[in-house]
């Protein structure tokens, strides 16, 4: 379990486990009809041009094209020094909100390197935020954002670096602390950051309904209204899974007073698969700086 590389655990059941098919995946993701149509930009930008995206999680055959979306912008932009990507807590392991301590994370393209000045840091001066392996073994929303990361920028001398954090006490008095202790970290170390916010929506009603709920959380995340959008899943019952994330990317959009959300791709399982009778909805969103 501890060591210096975290390695994959879903890689053969939500993308495959061999790595020419995995960049075929992923490339079916950019050209599928619910995707961006095209491949990303193999060019660095010239500036950061996001604070945050809001990415799905679940196997590619159903999600890739939507968090296609996501990556294709971010190719546009300048690459950053650090993504921290927010994950969800599915298995009720570990901390409530989880830093993972390994050095490297490694996919079927190869290995990532975590941001271990920025772990370190917090470390030593996060309350909220905590080093926890238990809670990222079995743990999916991290790692199926990393495949898509390795992609586009496998071609740039540039590599960013990684700071996976999952969270499983998503309230939004605990979600406030860490995005305090999440600024406080890159404005220390005078990082350049995106935060990738990884979560599905809506899970398994029909197509209509979960698209009907699934506005619930959109229309909460486009007003940055993180009470809105707790009070959606919790009392309304929207069954998104990974809400901390997304509340933590619009407290620290307000604090950091950057432009509003924006919509890239909202499809549901039903778009991807053909089976619009148990779906799981999906949300591509860009917070810009």
């Amino acid at each position: 379990m501890e060591g210096l590389v975290r390695k994959p655990v879903v890689s053969g059941l939500f993308y495959s486990d061999n790595p020419s098919s995995l960049i075929k995946e992923i490339e079916w993701s950019f050209h599928h009809h619910v995707g961006p149509g095209v491949l990303p930009s193999t060019s660095e930008g010239l500036q950061r041009l996001s604070l945050g995206y809001v990415s799905p999680h679940a196997g590619y055959a159903y999600s890739g094209p939507v968090a296609a979306h996501v990556y294709y912008r971010l190719s546009l932009e300048k690459t950053p020094d650090t993504i921290v990507i927010i994950g969800t807590n599915h298995s009720g392991l570990g901390e409530e909100v989880s830093l993972a301590p390994w050095k490297e994370w490694e996919t079927p393209l190869g290995k990532l390197a975590v941001d271990v000045e920025a772990r370190d840091y917090l470390i030593r001066n996060a309350s909220i935020i905590k080093p926890d392996y238990l809670a990222h073994i079995e743990e999916h929303s991290v790692e199926v954002q990393l495949p898509f990361i390795q992609y586009i920028y496998m071609r740039r001398d540039k590599k960013p670096r990684i700071l996976p954090i999952v969270v499983m006490d998503h309230r939004p008095k605990t979600m406030r602390g860490m995005a305090r202790e999440i600024i406080e970290t890159m404005k220390e170390l005078g990082r350049d950051f995106v935060i990738i916010a990884s979560t599905d929506l809506n899970h398994y009603d029909s197509h209509e309904v979960t698209i009907r709920k699934d506005e619930k959380v959109i229309n909460a995340i486009l007003n940055l209204d993180e009470e809105k959008l707790y009070e959606a899943v919790f009392r309304e019952g929207v069954s998104m899974c990974g809400p901390g994330g997304v509340i933590a990317l619009i407290v620290i959009a307000k604090d950091l007073n950057t432009g509003r959300p924006i919509v890239l791709k909202h499809a549901t399982s039903g778009d991807t698969s053909g089976d619009k009778a148990h779906t799981v909805g999906y949300l591509a969103a860009i917070f810009p700086r």
